[in-house]
């Protein structure tokens, strides 16, 4: 009967290759790809290019990071249970990277080389940068690179405003920071030692939440700036409520790591301020291109 209960390796995998940020860079890449009026099956292309990616640098992770996890009892990970394989789990992340390279060439030569060198700033810090002051790099580049394989792909020549590629880079400093607040002591404890650890509970989380006010407001100024005189009336107020609503998550964030609680809320903080600004990038549509 136990054997019966067991999830299946299609689970176990999904759940060892993060699947909250999977999903959410993912629903993001596709928001703007439809966003600047591409067609539904290259929004499609870009939807299943940017998962296999993702897919295989949470998998390259949970990989190469089994014995720490296993020396820590992370019991939110299948390869610290034992219940998956690691050369389960290594097979897949290389099998998805070569899904992602493939499905990224069909994409155009410069949504093509944006997501490669997305892909492999992510493997990069899974293989060690997140041991080193350097630790935040991969974040800022990746998602900095996102706006330009959803906009550039198709090979039309397109390129997304400088805003888009600012606000992308400056999340990916929220999303770094607030995603390792919970495990700093853990971390210490296998000699881990990246950007957020050198900064400190306080300074790290001052700095993820306050990037998201930057965020937001990049994404307001957006709105506001252009020679057409801005965005339509709908999409400038929902800037504004989008960037309130950030603020609020932001000064519950600070709160909560001010009061010494690093835990998985603040990092679900910062995926919630991410579905508000996808939905403002969503309706930002053509002013997303440059």
């Amino acid at each position: 009967m136990s054997d019966t209960r067991r999830p299946s390796t299609v689970r176990l995998l999904f759940a060892s290759s993060h699947p909250g940020p999977t999903v959410t860079v993912t629903v993001l890449a596709a928001v703007i790809a439809a966003a600047v009026g591409h067609p539904w099956w290259l929004v499609v292309l870009v939807a299943l290019a940017v998962v296999a990616g993702q897919l295989s640098i949470g998998l390259a992770n949970d990989w190469i990071d089994a014995d720490r996890d296993r020396a820590v009892g992370r019991s939110d990970k299948p390869v610290a249970r034992g219940v998956i394989a690691v050369g389960t789990v290594r097979t897949a992340a290389f099998a998805t990277a070569a899904a992602a390279v493939l499905l990224s060439i069909a994409l155009g030569p410069v949504a093509a080389v944006a997501h490669v060198v997305l892909v492999t700033a992510g493997w990069a810090y899974d293989a060690g940068l997140k041991r080193t002051v350097w630790s935040v790099v991969p974040f800022v580049v990746a998602f900095g690179l996102l706006p330009v394989v959803s906009v550039a792909a198709g090979g039309a020549g397109a390129w997304p405003a400088w805003w888009a590629i600012a606000t992308g880079a400056v999340f990916g400093v929220a999303i770094h920071c607030t995603n390792v607040l919970p495990d700093l002591l853990d971390d210490a404890a296998t000699g881990v030692r990246g950007f957020p650890h050198r900064l400190g509970l306080r300074g790290a989380g001052t700095l993820a939440f306050g990037s998201l006010v930057v965020a937001a407001a990049l994404v307001l100024g957006g709105q506001l700036a252009g020679g057409d005189g801005g965005g339509s009336a709908a999409a400038v107020v929902l800037a504004v409520v989008g960037a309130l609503v950030v603020v609020v998550f932001a000064v519950v964030g600070i709160r909560l790591v001010f009061a010494g609680r690093p835990t998985r809320a603040l990092f679900r903080l910062v995926i919630a301020s991410s579905l508000v600004l996808v939905v403002e990038l969503g309706v930002a549509g053509a002013r997303l291109v440059a």
